[in-house]
This record gives C-alpha cells, sequence and structure tokens, in this order.
C-alpha cells in the first residue's frame, strides 16, 4: 500500500484533521506501544499500521 492510499483512508475513517491527530498522539498496542506516525518512520509498511488501526478502531469491513 502507498502512503498516499494509506493518508486517504486514515483521513476518510477519521476525517482529515483528526487524522493527522491520531497519528501522531494515539499510542497503540498494536503498533508496539508506537504510534501511527512513529510506526511509519520506524520503518513500518503503510499496510500493516493500517490494518493495526483497523483492529484498534474496529473500521467496518467495507471500509479496509
Amino acid at each position: 500500500m502507498r502512503l498516499t492510499v494509506f493518508w486517504e483512508r486514515m483521513s476518510d475513517h477519521f476525517g482529515t484533521e483528526y487524522a493527522d491527530t491520531f497519528a501522531r498522539d494515539h499510542v497503540m498496542s498494536e503498533l508496539g506501544g508506537r504510534t501511527v506516525r512513529q510506526a511509519l518512520d520506524a520503518g513500518w509498511e503503510a499496510k500493516d499500521v493500517w490494518r493495526a488501526v483497523c483492529t484498534a478502531v474496529n473500521v467496518p469491513h467495507e471500509s479496509r
């Protein structure tokens, strides 16, 4: 998954402004105690981060 697609999905689910806030501030156990931004900066694949977000916040299957 390209980062542009990842951020589009984040924006679609959370809204443009909150997607960035969530990515910066929400520490997720699914990402090893990292935020979305930290995981991406650490080299995690965007698809794996998106899957973790989906699990953490129960994104509907049709939006995954």
